[in-house]
């Protein structure tokens, strides 16, 4: 890994809590900015999230990066809209990351309706510099890292909800794409999840598998937690502990139970990580 650096996150996006003169949906972006470069988490489900840039006073037109921890359209339904001002931006993002996708209706269980990207691979990669499709670990700025893949092995793990591959709901999607993102700062990783569909205790067992880390400074996004067991939550606690992460922001598709849980749990070490909130970890 390079050496570490100073970074410092804006929520442009996130719908649990949000500043009284910004726009919350659902949906989740976040832009992270490092000495080497600046780079788009995510682009919420349409281009609210920009006019929150705007008022923030964040520059997402001149980002150089721009990477999508999965295909669902609450992630990549602004992107076209933020690629139309940002052309020269790099686009990042896993093979899979442009497959339709579908789940319940939650009305009657049984019609389904599309919850993939709204924007397709040959768009996008008309309107950017380039667009990156890996499986594996990538370094789009130097210190700022993308998982790739991550393995699932937890027993008590599943992608949090009914995603399928086709209209009748019959063939599961496995959510392959879902990545996360981390940043060697200096007072340790820093990871950003997107939803966490591979788990939360998969996504950090990966990272330290990937760095040889021992602990993980701060674990900040959605958990995907909604319906998780009693021993899925204490679970995923445990796993925060053994690697003593030290700030939580857990958002957007976490949960109100698996909130209140882990503020439970962790009084001293939850921090807001919603629309308009700024996080800076820098040296000290």
């Amino acid at each position: 890994m390079a050496n570490p650096f100073p970074v410092t996150a804006t929520v442009l996006m996130e719908n649990t809590t949000a500043r009284s003169d910004l726009t919350a949906e659902h949906g989740l972006s976040v832009y992270i900015e490092t000495p080497g470069g600046a780079i788009v988490w995510d682009t919420g489900q349409s281009p609210a999230f920009i006019e929150n840039a705007r008022t923030l006073g964040v520059p997402v037109e001149t980002a150089g990066h721009i990477a999508l921890s999965h295909g669902h359209y609450d992630h990549t339904g602004g992107l076209s809209a933020l690629l139309a001002l940002n052309p020269a931006a790099h686009v990042h993002g896993h093979p899979e990351l442009f497959t339709q996708r579908y789940t319940l209706r939650s009305a009657d269980g049984l019609s389904s309706w599309p919850v993939g990207s709204p924007v397709s691979r040959e768009d996008v990669a008309a309107s950017c510099a380039s667009l990156h499709l890996e499986r594996g670990m990538t370094e789009p700025i130097p210190g700022v890292f993308l998982t790739g893949e991550i393995p699932r092995d937890s027993g008590v793990e599943d992608t949090g909800g009914d995603f399928f591959l086709d209209t009748v709901c019959v063939r599961r999607d496995p959510l392959p794409d879902d990545q996360a993102l981390f940043v060697d700062s200096p007072r340790g990783i820093v990871l950003f999840l997107g939803c966490a569909h591979s788990g939360v205790i998969n996504t950090l067992t990966h990272i330290a598998r990937l760095t040889g880390a021992r602990t993980i400074y701060a674990v900040m996004g959605g958990m995907h937690l909604l319906r998780a067991s009693d021993a899925r939550l204490e679970e995923t606690a445990g796993i925060l502990d053994r690697y003593d992460v030290q700030l939580i922001g857990p958002c957007h598709c976490t949960g109100d139970r698996a909130q209140a849980f882990f503020r439970s749990r962790f009084p001293e070490r939850i921090v807001t990580f919603g629309t308009g909130s700024r996080i800076e970890l820098a040296d000290g």
